[in-house]
């Protein structure tokens, strides 16, 4: 069964590589909008399963399995940082996230083609950023760096010189939590 990437990520694409894993990517196209007072695990399951099932509506040939992401970011609060489309938005998440720590979650969805069996589940990290100083929080706002990123920053480029501590999986704070992903593929006989 060939498995299809339902993901515009970069991010994920490298690691689904690294992994030693063969896909195609066929990018979603579908909103990314998240309802007021939507719990961050529930959000990032919905996002991604939207993404698995707009792919899959849209296959035919041989059968698949579509996997669908997304990482949304959550402080403790409640509060839900998304990816932020400008440098003001970039710097505004860093102010928020400084001197936290903050949950990073990635909802995945596990779509078959034909057939439609879907599973569903999420990974969540948590991550400790140290405080950080207006200086640094404009200067990496302006270096574009966390712009089009959950929470603002890329703990896989240089954002990982803010963070003092990962409780859990590195890949998902990246964008996928790929050692779960694994264990599901082999569990249906997918894998490297």
């Amino acid at each position: 069964m060939r498995l299809v990437l339902a993901s515009a990520s970069p991010r994920r694409r490298a690691l689904l590589a690294a992994a030693g894993l063969r896909f195609d990517v066929i990018v979603a196209g579908v909103g990314e909008e998240i309802a007021p007072g939507t719990r961050p695990a529930d959000a990032a399951r919905d996002l991604a399963a939207r993404k698995a099932r707009a792919v899959a509506a849209g296959l035919g040939g041989a059968p698949a399995l579509v996997l669908g992401a997304d990482t949304v970011v959550a402080l403790d609060d409640g509060r839900l940082l998304d990816k932020p489309g400008d440098r003001d938005e970039a710097e505004a998440h860093l102010r928020a996230l400084s001197g936290t720590t903050h949950s990073v979650i990635t909802g995945v969805c596990l779509k078959e083609w034909p057939g439609g069996a879907e599973e569903l589940f999420h990974g969540e990290t948590r991550v400790t950023m140290r405080r950080l100083a207006e200086a640094e929080i404009g200067a990496y706002a302006d270096s574009g760096e966390g712009i089009d990123k959950a929470g603002g920053y890329a703990i896989q480029e240089t954002g990982d010189r803010f963070v003092t501590a990962v409780a859990g999986s590195f890949s998902n704070v990246v964008g996928l939590p790929v050692e779960e992903v694994l264990a599901r593929l082999a569990a249906r006989g997918m894998g490297p």
